[in-house]
Order: structure tokens, then sequence, then C-alpha cells
């Protein structure tokens, strides 16, 4: 028995029970890797749906639902067949045949059936409802995640460590992929800036432009379905006065969310701490140029603290803030525990900018010097 994968079961099960329903179709790539603890139903991923679906039916059972092109593989290197009864059908009718998924899943339960993602126009779809279930990490899923912060922040430090002037933002971006694909990471989003265009630019897809006095570096990285967040901001030599400034204004921020980011607290509090934040370092308006980042985990944003934010923060979920200043930015990946928060994504070897708040010290990331 797989104590994460029963918990997750759980919740799903007191989930239909609140909302009556026999059952649930789990196809989005994000849920799949969610319910299963960390396998992959994703072959083409530029699309939400995935190659195979779970149903959790009302009685807590678990059922894999896959083509005969996928099942084989699935059994044998992503999912315990002794946690996920195996349903299979032949790939010819899953393309000829009509709501042929939507046909099986009814056949296992024995009430009305919901899906994560539309299947079926007159099908009630419940992603709303399931996202609050995977704000909460498992010990499990805590596990893996400082795992992947802690990779994903030294292979960055590697791509730092071989970063020359001259490089194309192209080129960055390849070798932040690559060093992250070592580890099995892959990047779902990669921006690199350079000199001016970290200026220009909140989401600075890389471009053939080279690099000589400043880059920014980004990515979020994702491992087993979860993703961990993070950014660099790298001087070729010692850093511009003006540049300094900002980003310790940027790490007040920084430290001002982290310190916010308690239980109970509500996104639109936490929108506020920022806004004050930007205020008292004398950038008030750098709010309104670019969302301050919020809760993570299987989406690189479950959802973003706004003025009018109702969620809720819950111990043992993930968060990556993300505030910038124009010309730079800091991020990393925290959870939040009782005692505060945890940073996953940490890179030791390099400078930190430190900010004492209610008597606690909190360590952002600062430039990196080279």
């Amino acid at each position: 028995m797989n104590r994460e994968i029963e918990t997750k079961t759980g919740r799903i099960v007191d989930l239909l029970e609140r909302e009556n329903l026999g059952g649930v179709l789990l196809n989005a790539q994000h849920n799949f890797a969610w319910i299963t603890g960390g396998a992959s139903n994703g072959i083409d991923h530029s699309r939400e749906n995935g190659a195979a679906s779970i149903f959790v039916s009302r009685k807590g059972t678990r059922y894999l639902l896959a083509n005969n092109i996928e099942m084989p593989r699935l059994l044998s290197e992503d999912i315990p067949a002794d946690e996920f009864e195996p349903v299979e059908f032949a790939w010819q009718d899953e393309k000829t045949v009509a709501d042929l998924l939507i046909t099986k899943a009814r056949d296992l339960s024995d009430g009305q059936i919901a899906s994560d993602i539309a299947v079926q126009p007159s099908m009630r779809t419940i992603e709303n409802l399931i996202a609050p279930q995977r704000y909460a990490l498992t010990s499990d899923e805590i596990v893996r995640y400082k795992k992947l912060g802690a990779d994903a922040a030294s292979a960055m430090g590697t791509v730092v460590d071989v970063l020359k002037p001259g490089q194309t933002e192209l080129e960055v971006a390849a070798l932040i992929r690559k060093e992250l694909q070592v580890m099995n990471i892959s990047s779902v989003v990669t921006l690199v800036a350079a000199d001016d265009r970290i200026s220009r630019y909140r989401h600075p897809l890389p471009t053939s432009q080279t690099w000589s006095k400043s880059l920014l570096l980004v990515t979020c990285a994702k491992r087993n379905g979860l993703i961990a967040s993070l950014s660099r901001v790298v001087c070729n030599g010692m850093a511009p006065g003006e540049l300094k400034e900002k980003t310790e204004a940027a790490a007040f921020v920084n430290a001002s969310l982290w310190n916010a980011t308690r239980e109970g607290v509500t996104g639109a509090e936490l929108y506020q701490t920022a806004a004050d934040a930007y205020s008292k370092m004398g950038f008030a308006n750098e709010i309104n140029l670019h969302h301050q980042g919020g809760a993570t985990g299987y989406k690189t944003r479950e959802w973003v603290a706004h003025s009018k934010s109702e969620e809720v923060v819950k111990v043992a979920q993930a968060f990556a803030w993300n505030p910038s200043i124009t010309g730079t930015k800091v991020e990393e990946t925290v959870l939040a525990t009782e005692d505060g928060i945890d940073v996953i994504t940490a890179s030791i070897r390099y400078p930190a900018i430190a900010h004492e708040i209610d008597g606690k010290v909190y360590n952002s990331p600062g430039i990196i010097e080279l």
C-alpha cells in the first residue's frame, strides 16, 4: 500500500461524497502526476490532456485507463499495478468509438461522473475543486520536492560557472535545459535576458542577442510532476550601484512575502504585504508591472496573489514568489511550514541579501559577480 496514493485517494473520495458524484476521470497531465505520485501520461506536451487517465470511484477504487500502445510501458515503468487496476482498450477503438473514455468510466461508477478537464460538453468539470486537493503536500512529496529544488539550484550553478560574455541568450537557455535534463528535470519555462532586455521585458524569451554586462536566468524546473522555480542575476564584474539598489529592494519585498507566508493568510493579504514593501523601498509602482507569484506545485503557479484573492496559505504548501523591479528580479521556491518558510532552491555558493523582519533573517538570492 502506497501511503501517498492512499492519502490522495482519500481526499478525492471526500470530494466525491461532498459533490454526490460516483467518480472522477483525471486526464490532465498535472493531475495524473499528482494522483500517481509522480508518473507521467504526457506524450505530446503541447497539450494539457495526457495519453492515459486515472479514474477514481466514490468507493476509492483506482483504475488506469489506457490504450494498448501505452498500457505496457505504463505498467512496466510508471504505474504500480497493485495500486491501479488496468483497463485497456484498442487504440483503434479510442479513435473510432465516440466517448470511449466516458463509457469506460461510467461502467466503473455507481453514479454521475465528472472530469478534471472538458472531455464532453455535457460532462461536469471540477478542476477548480480538484486543485485544492493538491495544495498540501504529503511527506513523500516534500522529500521529492526538496531534492528537485536542490538539483535545480545545482544545475543553475553549473550553468553560471560556464557563462562567458558573448554567449547568446539562446545558447545560455540551451545550457540551462541541458544541465537540468542530466538530472531528469525539464525546464517548462526558460527565460534569459541579456543586458538591456532585463529592463525591457518581464518575460524575456531567449533570443540571439549576446550578453556583455548582465544576465537574468529563469527556470521553472519540473520532475515527477512537481515544479520548482528560481531566478538568478549575473554580472560580468562588479554590479552597477543602481542594479544593487534595485535588487536589494526586490529582496526586501521577497523577504516580506516569505515572512507573511503563514497558515491562514490570504492571497489578498500577501499582495498587500508586497505592495507595502515596494512602497517602503521607494518603488511603489513596480507591483503594477508584474504579478508577484504565488502558490506552486504541479503547476508553475497554482494561484497568484492579487488584491481580491481569497486563497489561503496551507501548511506544507509550496510557493514561488517573484518580486521584480525594472531591471532585476528575485525568485526562489519555498515550503510553508508551521515554523515559517523552508527555501528549497537556495544556492549557498552565491551571494545572499539578508533582511531581518520580525526577528527572523531571510536570505534572498543576490547578484552573482563573475
